[in-house]
């Protein structure tokens, strides 16, 4: 059921407004997030006329605009990318680690966004991976998938790894070794271990002429200034912490659909926009996760949004050690000869994408309003003019 208000309506009531606003400060990724957002599921991307075969029911099914900012066009990408990812469980425990950055760091990163989430993704991979090799801890070759968050619960910006990492590792013998049952890796060590490996990589980039600094951040484009900016990020504490592990490997799936297709916002969450306000649910850990409402002016709430638009191309959801792309083929088949377990069997999901849909789902799309009956395609719908503020082309980056 379509939520009664949504983010692309708060875009069209309040969209024009903000860009006039904004003018030359708004990049051209956040307008083609916003452009196409707006014409989610509108006349604008065209669309397909349906007709129910038993009582002659018509409709209009729009096109999505598949961007992967947009809170609408996620479920089908969710579900594929989940039915890949059963195959690859293991029958072990699987821990979650969160690596997060301090807030000098945090408005680096915003700065730029393709280097330093980049490094976020290698030095928590290679905390990781460096000190469960060490023998005094695992002693062996770890795997995890790892998904990048940018926004807290009120839509500020809070880049953080999420880190799903499987309970043990491959030894070099090629032997499995487990963890100590509910204990993965020491949280302190990677913690330190995190932090020195970010900021020795923020300084190369810092010293090849990665960074860029503009507004409040100018300053640090100078040697001197930047080092001194580092100084006391070397000191303070570096936030990693690990949850609960998991309780088998459903547990696994159900986290995973939570969290690897979020975007800063769900439509679910929003409650009003009215008077030029937008009123939202969000959750307040620090109060036991009690339920609050939040209320923005509608350019503040769009702002906000808008902070989390990745650089086109990059990778939000990545694979390390032996759950890399490189080597997962080779590796997970040995890793499961060893504990015994069984592969999981490849399914073919159909290539019509409403009947792939209800395979990874379970439920359909083209099930009558009116009567319960099938809808079936009976043409094609056009596309209608574009906004004049953008272009038809609504793309995924």
């Amino acid at each position: 059921m379509r939520p009664t208000l949504e983010v692309a309506d708060i875009f069209r009531r309040h969209g024009d407004t903000f860009r006039a606003v904004q003018g030359d400060r708004l990049s051209h990724a956040q307008r083609r997030v916003m452009a196409a957002i707006e014409a989610c599921r509108t006349a604008m991307l065209g669309g397909h006329v349906e007709r129910c075969e038993d009582c002659g029911q018509a409709r209009v099914a729009y096109n999505s605009c598949r961007n992967r900012h947009c809170p609408k066009c996620q479920g089908l990408a969710r579900a594929q990318w989940l039915a890949d990812r059963r195959a690859d469980l293991l029958p072990v425990p699987y821990f979650h680690l969160v690596f997060t950055m301090p807030m000098p760091i945090a408005a680096i990163a915003l700065q730029n966004k393709a280097v330093v989430y980049d490094i976020l993704f290698t030095a928590a991979a290679d905390a990781i991976r460096m000190i469960a090799a060490d023998p005094k801890h695992l002693g062996a070759e770890t795997g995890m998938i790892a998904i990048l968050h940018t926004w807290g619960q009120t839509l500020t910006h809070h880049p953080h790894i999420h880190c799903l990492v499987p309970g043990g590792g491959l030894a070099s013998d090629g032997s499995w070794v487990g963890c100590r049952p509910g204990f993965f890796l020491p949280v302190r060590v990677l913690s330190r271990l995190y932090r020195r490996l970010f900021l020795e990589h923020l300084q190369a980039a810092f010293d090849a002429g990665d960074l860029k600094f503009f507004g409040d951040l100018a300053p640090l484009s100078e040697s001197a200034a930047f080092a001194e900016h580092l100084k006391p990020m070397r000191r303070i504490k570096w936030v990693v912490y690990a949850k609960r592990p998991f309780a088998g490997p459903q547990k696994v799936l159900d986290y995973l659909g939570r969290y690897t297709h979020r975007v800063a916002i769900a439509n679910s969450r929003l409650l009003a926009c009215e008077n030029g306000q937008v009123r939202f649910r969000w959750k307040d850990y620090r109060a036991q996760n009690k339920s609050k409402a939040m209320t923005l002016d509608a350019g503040e709430f769009i702002r906000r949004f808008l902070l989390h638009v990745l650089p086109k191309n990059f990778r939000r959801i990545r694979h390390f050690g032996f759950l890399a792309n490189a080597c997962r083929a080779a590796k997970l088949p040995q890793i499961r000869a060893v504990l015994g377990a069984r592969e999981q069997p490849k399914t073919v999901e159909p290539s019509d994408y409403r009947e792939r849909y209800a395979a990874l789902t379970g439920h359909r799309l083209d099930i009558c309003p009116i009567c319960g009956g099938r809808m079936i395609d009976i043409g094609q719908w056009p596309r209608s003019s574009p906004f004049p503020h953008t272009t038809p082309h609504c793309d995924s980056s």
